[in-house]
């Protein structure tokens, strides 16, 4: 128990390290960094700071309350592994039911395909429902 809060620690204090660096191209891989629950523990920490940094990059603006932003972490649906982070784009009522982004993978013939689909909660085995009206406007990660 104690190694695993030693783990969770120091992967969240690595997590403040990339997430308060200066240099403005880099991303935040946080499936590289992270493992298991505490990516959701970082995104829930510095979740608004990444959503104002991507909405300063991307030009979106949070004062219009039909649309709104929010970084909420990926889960993978048939694994339940947290694989990341991204933001959610649309209208509040909305964006407030969003607490992950679901990663549906599947194949067809040559093609590789990567669903990402906004749900309701961020446990992938309690039957996720997808919340309609929102969208997916970036992926947040880090090259190591």
């Amino acid at each position: 128990m104690k190694r695993n809060q030693a783990r969770n620690l120091a992967a969240v204090s690595l997590a403040v390290v990339a997430l308060t660096a200066p240099v403005a191209s880099r991303a935040i891989d946080l499936g590289g960094i992270l493992a298991g629950g505490a990516i959701a523990v970082a995104v829930s920490q510095f979740g608004p700071q990444i959503n104002d940094f991507v909405n300063k990059i991307t030009g979106n603006k949070d004062n219009d309350a039909d649309r709104v932003t929010k970084v909420v972490p990926i889960i993978s649906a048939g694994q339940g592994a947290y694989l990341g982070a991204v933001q959610v784009a649309g209208p509040r009522r909305n964006i407030e039911d969003v607490k992950a982004v679901a990663q549906v993978e599947g194949r067809l013939n040559r093609f590789r395909i990567k669903a990402l689909i906004p749900v309701d909660t961020m446990n992938p085995t309690k039957s996720p429902s997808a919340v309609r009206n929102v969208g997916v406007t970036a992926l947040v990660d880090v090259r190591l």
